[in-house]
């Protein structure tokens, strides 16, 4: 919109009365002060949650006779957010009742802070809970505070497809839901279908930053700046919000100016407002979800790859994406990212040529180059089968094998290979599940060992057992063995006993096989 017209827009809304204005926003006083809380500190002020007015009292009612008064009742077969998910029990081998009689406010405080910058097997046993179908808290009520508490350590973890999933699937239409699915469109380039959805849902009061962004991005420069001076005339908006909402009006006005100055607490949406301004914000230093910004075709390449790697070490993207941003040119400088790219297109091309003194060449190079960002199960998973039946030196043979316990075919891998030395003998019977069958090396084998033999949990894991809480039970264990990393292999044994005894054989294979195989220790 020309800068004329929309300076005129401006000036025009400061003249509205209060009360036109009002009813334009859609918000009152009380509303737009009424903030939702969050278990996440980033997300965006973009509902706010409708004031209630307090019904006039009742008169006193009188009892007529002996008989009790009338009891509410709740039906107890009726859906439940909390209930929600998107893996059946029968797909994760979780019990259905994995929330038992735990309640509400502990479990979403165990998941708030259950650890996420763990092994590759913690993290994605950690999602697999939070995505299960399970039955409700016993106090769950219906009201969804397990739901919110699931979607936020997503959002937390970079996992917005398996937020957005969720949400879904527990069809929860209100103002917090709503904040989180306006987050991640915003983040992943899809905030024209929120934006009308917001606008065509009444029980959704909107923000006035919100509400500006969207007016904007359906073309309603007029009522976008009008939205704003009403705002700046009823005291709704701080300097800093006025500033930026101002620049991303009519940035024509501003020209010449230096930069704003970035808030503390940077939101999705203040990222995207900064972004159209041109601005835009680093996201390495920010919360993880927000890389997925950079996924974007906006983004530069050097950008995407390394949100990509970002994400692929947080197991919250397939990594099939990040090869294709490996392979999509050739790198035109070098260090960091780019010896990585080379390394990959590297491998690859040898791979592809099936080219065994090319792959045993490449292989060390590309392993040593994604070790230092901690993808080597990334690596290993999107190559092990291409290096499968592949004849190579003693050297490449020894680190092939090893990428191949760290893929999905471990035990096929472990089962095909002739142990070469105690080490190698150690891992074939870590990857068949009987680590007993070899002497393991090092006190962190020896620890695994035990808990793949009888040693039992925890104490405390065990009494969360005995009160049937068996997901508590879990997240307790996953900060056992997370423990264990930073030198405590008492609780890599204890975890991992806590794994078999659910029955999660093949979750503490993995993790055992990571806890030898990757340099994650201390």
């Amino acid at each position: 919109m020309p800068s004329d017209h929309r300076s005129a827009s401006l000036q025009g809304g400061a003249r509205q009365g209060a009360a036109a204005i009002c009813a334009l926003i859609g918000l009152s006083a009380g509303a737009a002060a009424q903030e939702p809380l969050s278990a996440i500190d980033w997300l965006s002020r973009s509902v706010a949650a409708p004031v209630k007015l307090a019904a006039p009292p009742e008169e006193p009612k009188v009892t007529k006779g002996a008989l009790p008064a009338e009891v509410a009742v709740t039906p107890l077969d009726g859906p439940s957010p909390d209930a929600a998910g998107i893996l059946p029990a029968s797909r994760t081998g979780l019990p259905h009742a994995l929330w038992g009689m735990g309640r509400t406010t502990e479990i979403a405080n165990r998941i708030a802070i259950a650890p996420t910058a763990t092994l590759p097997a913690l993290q994605s046993l950690l999602t697999t809970m939070l995505l299960a179908e399970a039955e409700p808290p016993a106090d769950s009520e219906g009201k969804g505070r397990l739901l919110l508490a699931r979607v936020d350590k997503l959002l937390a973890m970079g996992a917005l497809e398996g937020a957005k999933s969720l949400i879904d699937a527990a069809g929860d239409e209100g103002p917090e839901i709503f904040r989180r699915k306006f987050d991640i469109a915003l983040l992943t380039g899809e905030e024209d279908a929120s934006c009308v959805e917001l606008q065509k849902s009444p029980d959704l009061a909107p923000t006035l930053p919100a509400r500006i962004f969207c007016l904007a991005r359906s073309g309603d420069w007029n009522a976008a700046a009008l939205t704003l001076r009403t705002a700046q005339a009823l005291g709704f908006v701080d300097d800093a919000q006025d500033a930026l909402l101002s620049r991303f009006l009519d940035p024509d006005l501003y020209e010449g100016e230096g930069p704003l100055t970035p808030p503390a607490r940077v939101t999705p949406l203040d990222w995207r407002l900064l972004e159209a301004v041109g601005e835009p914000l680093p996201t390495q230093s920010l919360p993880i979800a927000f890389a997925h910004a950079e996924l974007r075709d906006t983004a530069g390449w050097k950008a995407q790859i390394e949100a990509a790697e970002r994400l692929s070490r947080a197991g919250a993207l397939d990594p099939n994406l990040l090869v294709g941003l490996y392979t999509a040119r050739k790198a035109a400088a070098s260090g960091g990212v780019w010896d990585r790219v080379r390394a990959f297109q590297a491998l690859d091309e040898a791979l592809t040529a099936k080219d065994a003194a090319a792959v045993a060449r490449t292989l060390p190079v590309a392993y040593d180059r994604m070790s230092e960002v901690e993808l080597e199960v990334t690596l290993s998973r999107l190559v092990a089968d291409r290096l499968d039946g592949m004849t190579l030196p003693a050297e490449a043979e020894a680190l092939a094998f090893r990428m191949g316990l760290l893929s999905m075919e471990a035990e096929a891998v472990a089962k095909a290979h002739k142990p070469r030395d105690a080490a190698e003998r150690f891992l074939v019977a870590l990857a068949a599940g009987d680590p007993a069958k070899a002497d393991p090396a090092d006190p962190m084998g020896r620890a695994i060992a035990a808990g793949f033999g009888k040693a039992a949990p925890s104490e405390a894991v065990k009494e969360l057992l005995a009160q049937d809480r068996p997901g508590e039970a879990l997240l307790l264990a996953l900060e056992e063995v997370a423990r264990g990393m930073d030198g405590d292999t008492t609780g890599v044994t204890q975890g991992l006993a806590l794994f078999r005894e659910l029955g999660l054989q093949k979750i503490a294979r993995r993790t055992a096989l990571e806890l030898m195989l990757l340099e994650r220790r201390g």
